[in-house]
């Protein structure tokens, strides 16, 4: 049933729907690595309306991963208007991987981490989430999907990767998967992100920020 306006105008249930789009706050995305992470993200921004672009802010830092916290905290307070604050960061070699997520989320910064690396989520786009113990592992067997689907090479500096998973995989599906992987460990007890392996929340960030784009 359609609703009315004031004026007597009568409302679609898509034009309500899309005037209930929740508005797009400011991000500021602090990631480790130069390569990867960073130019995934990248590409993440630049898929959403030009307008609105600059309401995310990528910031890559050199540092270890212990200090990551602190740093973005710092360079956030610098840009006061960028309210969601959130780290990318993989479980690789981080000795201290639990306790970086429970202090990051004690101090109100989200965190977008992913079990064993971020090839792991990409791989997602592509249909699955095979169980791999390490990054080196787990990067190899992303490659050989890359490349079975693509017919291209998959390196880890590729600008355009965001929009390759896109063009080649489904981005929907894949937030679907994580999401069922992410539930499957916690119904099973596995409650410490190093347990839950293969496992990711980076699509936790992709899901809000495209569940705030409004549709044409």
């Amino acid at each position: 049933m359609a609703h009315i306006e004031r004026k007597g105008k009568r409302k679609t249930r898509d034009q309500l729907a899309k005037r209930r789009v929740p508005e797009l706050g400011y991000y500021f995305i602090v990631t480790d690595t130069e390569e990867t992470e960073q130019n995934y993200m990248y590409g993440l921004r630049d898929s959403i309306p030009r307008e609105l672009q600059g309401k995310l802010v990528i910031k890559v830092i050199k540092t270890k991963s212990s200090d990551l916290v602190d740093e973005a905290r710092n360079l956030a307070s610098v840009n006061v208007q960028y309210r969601e604050i959130w780290i990318i960061f993989d479980r690789d070699k981080v000795m201290n991987f639990d306790e970086i997520i429970r202090q990051a989320e004690d101090k109100g910064i989200r965190v977008g981490w992913t079990n064993p690396c971020i090839e792991e989520w990409f791989n997602a786009y592509f249909g699955a989430m095979p169980t791999y113990q390490d990054s080196v592992t787990c990067c190899n067997g992303f490659a050989q999907t890359f490349r079975k689907i693509t017919g291209q090479k998959y390196v880890k500096s590729d600008k355009d990767i965001y929009e390759k998973l896109n063009r080649y995989g489904d981005e929907e599906q894949a937030i679907k998967l994580a999401d069922r992987k992410y539930n499957e460990h916690i119904s099973n007890g596995n409650e410490k992100p190093t347990e839950m392996c293969p496992c990711t929340t980076v699509h936790h960030l992709v899901k809000e920020i495209k569940s705030k784009i409004p549709t044409v």
